[in-house]
């Protein structure tokens, strides 16, 4: 895949607890953890995360998507795709429409704990470290985000998940 414009971009590292967030500037230059959030109630998400897109004039959003080594969503892989559908469709109800792209984020985190020294760490920088990772690799090898209305509602559909490759690991 060939590396996509450079714009102002937020990468969700979607966890059980935690989201890991990570963003750069709109050349692209930057990339730049950001505090992990704390997951809650989806609309105080909502809330939290559209002050972050409007604060930092986001122009996409990057999700990491679980999938196991045939490329097929795994159940977390599922769950987080449905969030960043979830999310990019109420961003664009709340007037601020953005395009969605998916990275392979299997073994991300273990890479983030490899390279940033971060294993067992439970304050949410492992997470964003790990969202940093997802958004070097989209940064590296795209794919260029979608608008909602070519994205498919089936989370294990193949053609609705066009991914980059491994974050922080080689391609198979």
């Amino acid at each position: 895949m060939a590396p996509p414009r450079p714009r102002s971009v937020l990468a969700i590292d979607v966890g059980r607890r935690r989201i890991g967030l990570a963003g750069c500037d709109p050349l692209g230059v930057t990339v730049t953890p950001l505090p992990a959030l704390a997951r809650g109630e989806f609309q105080a998400d909502l809330q939290r995360l559209l002050a972050l897109v409007r604060q930092r004039r986001v122009q996409a959003l990057v999700v990491g998507l679980p999938l196991d080594a045939g490329q097929r969503p795994t159940p977390q892989g599922i769950q987080c795709r449905r969030y960043g559908l979830r999310l990019a469709r109420a961003m664009a109800a709340l007037g601020q429409p953005l395009p969605l792209a998916w990275v392979d984020e299997h073994a991300s985190s273990w890479a983030a704990g490899e390279r940033f020294g971060l294993h067992g760490d439970r304050s949410g920088r492992l997470d964003s470290a790990a969202a940093v990772l997802l958004l070097e690799q989209w940064q590296r090898e795209g794919p260029e985000p979608l608008d909602l209305t070519a994205l498919s509602d089936d989370p294990v559909a193949p053609a609705a998940i066009a991914v980059g490759t491994r974050a922080g690991a080689d391609s198979f």
